[in-house]
């Protein structure tokens, strides 16, 4: 059915068109979540406000339309899509309050879970709840999914450590439980329904024996359902309420704003990795440290240990475990060391009576530390890396009372076995009896769900009725258990639970089928095709982790959209249908707009690039092969080519004005589509070549500098107060350090081949890379010289898959911390500096290094939060502007108070200065401001 023509009528008066999504591309693209459901909605709203909400809600109400809400889409259970009208958080909801030293934070939905840790660790603080997604989920979903985590378990979950909400009802109106005016309006305009709430409170807390069964099913982890503890835990109706909403997955309300009291974050912490030989002795040890000083134990099968014993960095002894072995990963943290060694002591002496096949003593060692949980950390992925093309991950999350916990793992993979789930794996938080298992499914035929479902069925009698635990710990409800909600709660319990969900949403408009559910196969319905596309991407789970990290989200696909779309276009094509329009709209959405940085894979669980299909698909449709030949033959006349536009582009500066100039040129970039690249004001002035003069024989050591082609065309832009050439800064800085700078011979015609690369023509793009590395090889003697490339993407380009040991490459952050750091004085200046850490440089690993670098500068150092990505991408800042503007739309407001933005990219800088209004160089620019030749 369509929407009614009255709603989409009110909608549009509502929200500006650029926030109204129904074409078949986007409808799709946000038609997915993490789960392995998919649903299209017929409407897309980007909401930028709570008034906006409001009125939403006001409309859909009046014409019984059903919405869902929609924070980071990282769900696992079907929550967070919709087949009516799906309304996404924008850009104005990243709000927040910090109160007491940290002891208190009020944030809006909008936030990312790390981030608000992010703004509590000065205080020595932390949000309780801690996902395994707390890097790319956000504050509404961990809200509304009463999520948990590794170190959390139940008493730091948002549930108690609840201090008020903010939010929306059905109807449009608004509670703020911290505002005595807001909570008076609504005690007057909802009396009815705060009476409802106490009544049904009294009556629950009066059945002793449904009162009992609650409390004892949150003594476990449990998401499963609504959050009736609310009753028995409360009796003010307004706190019956605010708890409700907690774990209600959107069923309920929209949660606009959460204040958190917050937790200690202990600076001390230490792990250790344990191998018993059996899962009963496991199981036993988990049961001995409930008493311990542990933060977290993490409980490992043998199948687990075995999907990841392959990986680098992984103990020599995991491969020869016996078949029975269980692990547990302990973590133990404390406010000082002293403490935290008695409490290793403590905790080692009580696991002293049980057997142990294998150790990693407790380590205190940050890099070790990050190992031992990159075993926990890789078990999920390494299933979905190793699944079979068109079938998806499912990541089930189970409680069993912890005194069982030995009898329901074996149960477990007795079902695994039974059912042939062979590559299921088997981890979780033991100490709260919390089980994920891992495992993967092909929904492409009945014989398939078929299978699904008997499995299911089994899990759900096994958990919840023999051993009264909970079908869901911490990964919300949504449509996977709906329908076995009654049996896990019993008739009363689910009957109060309609109750309580009619009398908050008498419509039904809330995200119907989740939680709760008339439908008992909605969990078998809907579910989402993983079709073949391209073996770079088959192995995405969707999960939605890249997201956050992507310049273009927001604008037009994010990495998840661009495989979701790419997937559903071969599907199409493989069914013979006309993919045309599709195809078109995926040109700009998906290969134009993509600044193919590769910053996906960094956050991805199975290290897709997906910066790599669409240069792959830039490649197919590359069709001019002989000018990329031309270009890459006479290299030299290119830069004289690039020189004289720049000069061309200056003079039209000089003569028209920059206002002006800059006017003409957006009208004339628009108009050709991108093809005449924008002049803005940051816009380079143009270079003369490099003087080339050989090298002396005195007694300097000798660097080999590489100036990128950009270094050697690009000059400072005019209006820019430094006007010094990085060439030359870099130049002076080398020799103030006691070098001597060499070049390689002819420079002008070398190239690292990325420009070629990010335009689809690999084989003239290596043919330059290649060139080059043979050019460094001769002027560093055989690879005697280290070799300093001004410019990261340069050296990132230079190193990766580099055979070639005998050179020894530097991007500027590690030269000058290796080579330079030790010759020179820092004396930091007072002025404020930004830091914009560039891709190459994440990917290079040196981005805490280029932060340090700058604090030793500069004694105020801003790194502007959410840019990960400049967006620039090369040369996209100019034929793609949207993109650059897009990715660095907050970037003015961070740095207002700086004098000066630093990076290691020459082309991010233009874009960075335009976008930030502030001049950003080159690191040498402060580093050489700062500094002077220490005495011998």
């Amino acid at each position: 059915m369509s929407l009614p023509t009255a709603f989409l009528d009110s909608v549009e008066r509502l929200i500006p068109r650029e926030r109204r999504f129904d074409d078949p591309t986007s409808t799709l693209a946000f038609g997915t979540d993490a789960s392995f459901y998919r649903l299209i909605p017929k409407l897309v709203v980007r909401v930028e406000s709570e008034d906006e909400v409001v009125g939403l809600l006001q409309l859909a109400q009046r014409d019984r339309v059903p919405v869902t809400f929609r924070a980071a889409g990282t769900s696992l259970s079907g929550q967070a899509i919709s087949d009516s009208v799906l309304i996404v958080l924008g850009d104005n909801w990243n709000g927040r309050e910090i109160r007491e030293q940290g002891r208190q934070i009020r944030l809006q939905p909008g936030v990312i879970g790390a981030q608000a840790n992010a703004w509590l660790a000065p205080f020595g603080r932390k949000i309780g709840p801690d996902p395994a997604s707390i890097n790319a989920c956000k504050i509404g979903g961990i809200v509304a999914n009463n999520a948990s985590g590794m170190c959390c378990g139940t008493a730091q979950n948002t549930y108690h450590t609840l201090a008020g909400l903010r939010l929306v009802l059905a109807d449009g109106t608004r509670l703020d439980s911290e505002d005595p005016a807001s909570v008076a309006a609504f005690q007057s305009s909802h009396a009815d329904l705060l009476e409802s709430l106490a009544r049904l409170g009294r009556e629950t807390r009066a059945n002793t024996e449904l009162a009992a069964k609650i409390r004892h099913k949150y003594r476990l982890k449990n998401t499963t359902g609504l959050s009736l503890n609310a009753l028995v835990d409360y009796d003010q109706p307004l706190d019956i309420l605010n708890h409700l909403l907690v774990g209600s997955e959107g069923t309920l309300g929209f949660i606009s704003a959460v204040t958190y009291d917050t937790v200690i974050d202990h600076p001390h912490k230490a792990s250790a990795l344990i191998v018993f030989p059996d899962v009963e002795t496991c199981c036993t040890a988990v049961t001995v440290l409930k008493s311990q000083p542990v933060s977290a134990v993490e409980l490992l099968d043998r199948r687990s240990l075995r999907s990841v014993q392959d990986k680098p960095g992984m103990p020599a002894f995991v491969q020869q475990l016996s078949e029975g072995a269980c692990a547990l990963l302990i973590e133990s943290r404390a406010a000082t060391q002293t403490l935290l060694h008695e409490q290793l002591g403590l905790i080692m002496a009580s696991l002293a009576q049980f057997p142990v096949e294998k150790q990693v003593d407790f380590t205190e060692d940050a890099k070790e530390n990050a190992k031992l949980w990159a075993i926990r950390k890789d078990t999920f992925p390494a299933v979905g890396a190793v699944r079979k093309t068109g079938t998806t991950v499912i990541i089930e999350d189970v409680t069993f009372p912890v005194e069982q916990l030995a009898i329901g793992v074996n149960r477990l993979i007795e079902l695994f076995e039974r059912h042939h789930y062979d590559e299921a794996i088997l981890f979780g938080h033991a100490l709260e009896g919390n089980l994920h298992f891992v495992f993967t499914q092909g929904f492409n035929s009945a014989e398939e769900v078929a299978r699904y479902q008997a499995f299911m069925d089994d899990v759900a009698h096994l958990v919840a009725v023999e051993f009264g635990g909970s079908l869901k710990a911490e990964h919300g409800t949504g449509r996977n258990m709906a329908p076995f909600v009654e049996l896990e709660w019993g008739h009363d319990a689910y009957q109060l639970m309609w109750t309580l969900k009619r009398l908050l949403d008498p419509n039904g408009i809330l995200n119907p089928d989740v939680v709760l559910s008339d439908d008992p196969q909605i969990h078998l319905k809907n579910l989402k095709p993983l079709p073949a596309a391209d073996e770079i991407v088959d192995k995405c789970i969707e999960c939605g982790f890249c997201e956050p990290v992507c310049p273009s989200k927001g604008l037009t696909l994010s990495p998840r959209q661009r495989i979701v779309m790419w997937r559903d276009i071969q599907a199409k094509k493989r069914a013979g249908v006309d993919t045309t329009a599709l195809e078109r709209d995926y040109q700009y959405q998906g290969i134009d707009t993509c600044a193919a940085t590769g910053l996906c894979a960094q956050r991805c669980p199975v290290g897709i690039n997906t910066g790599e299909l669409v240069k792959k698909l830039r490649a197919q449709a590359a069709s001019h092969v002989k000018t990329a030949d031309w270009l890459a033959e006479h290299f030299h006349t290119a830069l004289s080519g690039a020189r004289l536009t720049l000069r061309a582009a200056n003079g039209a500066r000089r003569l028209l004005g920059a206002p002006r100039l800059a006017r003409i040129s957006q009208s004339l970039s628009k108009a050709s589509n991108g093809r005449l690249p924008l002049w803005t004001p940051a816009m380079p002035q143009p270079l003369q070549p490099i003087q080339f003069s050989p090298a002396s024989n005195d007694a300097r050591p000798r660097v080999v500098y590489l100036a990128a082609c950009v270094s050697r065309v690009m000059g400072p832009a005019a209006g820019d107060r430094e006007q010094t050439s990085l060439l030359d800064k870099t130049r002076g800085l080398l020799e103030k350090a006691g070098y001597q700078v060499v070049f390689p011979e002819n420079q002008d015609s070398l190239c690292c081949g990325q420009p070629f690369a990010s335009k689809g023509y690999a084989e003239q793009a290596e043919h330059k890379r290649q060139e080059l590395i043979g050019a460094l090889l001769h002027a560093s003697r055989g690879g005697l010289d280290p070799i300093y490339c001004d410019t990261s993407p340069c050296t990132l380009r230079l190193v990766q898959d580099l055979k070639d040991s005998r050179l020894d490459l530097y991007d500027p952050v590690r030269f000058i911390r290796t080579h330079l750091v030790d010759k020179l004085e820092f004396t930091p200046q007072d002025a404020p500096i930004a830091v914009h850490v560039t891709c190459s440089t994440q990917h290079l690993g040196e981005s805490q290094a280029l932060i340090d670098l700058a604090r030793r500068c500069s004694k105020e150092v801003v790194i502007p939060e959410g840019i990960h990505c400049c967006g620039f991408a090369g040369d996209k800042g100019f034929t793609t502007p949207e993109l650059n503007a897009h990715s660095l739309r907050s970037l003015k407001d961070a740095v207002q108070y700086c004098s000066e933005g630093i990076s290691t990219s020459r082309t991010c800088e233009i874009g960075l200065s335009e976008h930030g209004g502030i001049d950003y160089h080159g690191l040498v620019y402060l580093v050489d401001r700062v500094t002077r030749a220490r005495a011998l």
